[in-house]
């Protein structure tokens, strides 16, 4: 049995990098359904449940602006991480300072969303999958999250409210094609990111589900 909620999200600032932008960050024109799952997360998270997007409501019409930020160039080694797991060698380091860069970034501003979305069980037993909807409800309806939710990177902080009634109005209207967007990552097949075609009908943008025909790697 699948149990819905509505989570309205906002924020001055907002940035769902597209993968194909290799050097200078420019965001989708609206929020990925893998971004919305991980405010969900923030929001409550357990082991016996996986959160489902169903659709993104975006109330506010889509602007952009240029900003640019600092950024570290590199990452720290995979193989040097897992080589100091194990004990062996000196644990791996990364100076920022040594290796910051400044990039420009092209990213959404005054954002307003309202997440709908449901959970799905996991292969955890649980004898009362009910009362998951009842705590994120009253963690929602508190302001309490696990940690800060953000609107695609972690200086873009997003305040976040529970929706009980109809989901507010959409300023947007019309139809509008927004080209193959992430849909979310799947994890148990390599960490592959898979895509869909999205569309987005008078402020409304409705996700597919994760075996739905359409859905391409």
């Amino acid at each position: 049995m699948a149990y819905g909620v509505k989570l309205r999200v906002w924020g001055d600032y907002a940035c769902f990098t597209r993968p194909e932008m290799k050097v200078e960050r420019v965001s989708y024109d609206v929020m990925t359904p893998s971004a919305a799952r991980g405010i969900l997360e923030a929001v409550y998270w357990q082991h016996a449940i996986r959160w489902v997007v169903d659709k993104i409501h975006v109330l506010k019409p889509i602007r952009f602006t240029n900003i640019r930020r600092n950024e570290v160039g590199s990452k720290v080694p995979m193989g040097s991480v897992k080589t100091a797991m194990r004990g062996n060698g000196e644990a791996p380091s990364l100076y920022v300072e040594e290796d910051r860069q400044q990039r420009a970034s092209m990213v959404l501003t005054d954002v307003d969303y309202v997440i709908e979305g449901h959970y799905d069980l996991t292969e955890v037993r649980d004898d009362n999958p009910g009362r998951h909807h009842e705590v994120f409800t009253r963690r929602a309806r508190g302001g309490q999250c696990y940690h800060q939710p953000v609107l695609g990177c972690r200086e873009f902080g997003a305040a976040f409210e529970l929706v009980e009634g109809p989901v507010p109005r959409s300023e947007l209207k019309g139809e509008r094609d927004l080209g193959w967007m992430l849909h979310d990552i799947d994890f148990r097949n390599g960490m592959q990111p898979r895509f869909f075609p999205a569309k987005m009908v008078d402020g409304v943008v409705t996700v597919p589900a994760w075996d739905s025909e359409g859905l391409k790697a």
